[in-house]
């Protein structure tokens, strides 16, 4: 595939046993193992369980924040205090049978002018991975608070 490395840097490892969303997850290294739980807003139990959107905003929050960390820098500017919120929806598909995700990605970037914040954030929705493996597959809303 155009654009893959040959050889990756990281490999994480998961497995999900049970029954599906309200099943077992755990980590190759064990660090995650716990149960999950359909939402109560999707006709499940909820409760005190996570649900793959919210392992999914996790991931993609520290990813993204970590991009656009490595973006401030290169351009030479410090950043302090930032937080990046990502809210994932599963919403059903409109044309057939199916969910799609989409996501928003709040920005807090403060010391910094509206203009450049933007301009960080669309930079760091450049270099996310999690941004890179998205595009064009589920929306993306980027805000700057």
């Amino acid at each position: 595939m155009k654009g893959i490395p040959m050889s990756a840097l990281y490999t994480a490892s998961a497995t999900a046993t049970g029954d599906g969303r309200n099943g077992h997850i755990r980590s190759s290294d064990g660090v995650l193992d716990f149960d999950l739980a359909v939402p109560k807003e999707m006709g499940g139990a909820g409760g005190e369980h996570s649900n793959p959107e919210q392992l999914f905003a996790a991931g993609y929050a520290a990813c993204f924040h970590g991009a656009l960390k490595l973006v401030a820098r290169a351009q030479k500017i410090t950043l302090t205090d930032t937080a990046i919120t990502v809210d994932v929806t599963i919403n059903p598909k409109t044309d057939g049978p199916g969910f799609v995700l989409g996501a928003t990605i709040e920005a807090e970037i403060p010391g910094v002018d509206q203009a450049k914040a933007r301009e960080l954030l669309e930079a760091a929705h450049q270099v996310c991975p999690y941004s890179n493996a998205t595009r064009g597959n589920i929306e993306v809303n980027l805000t700057v608070a």
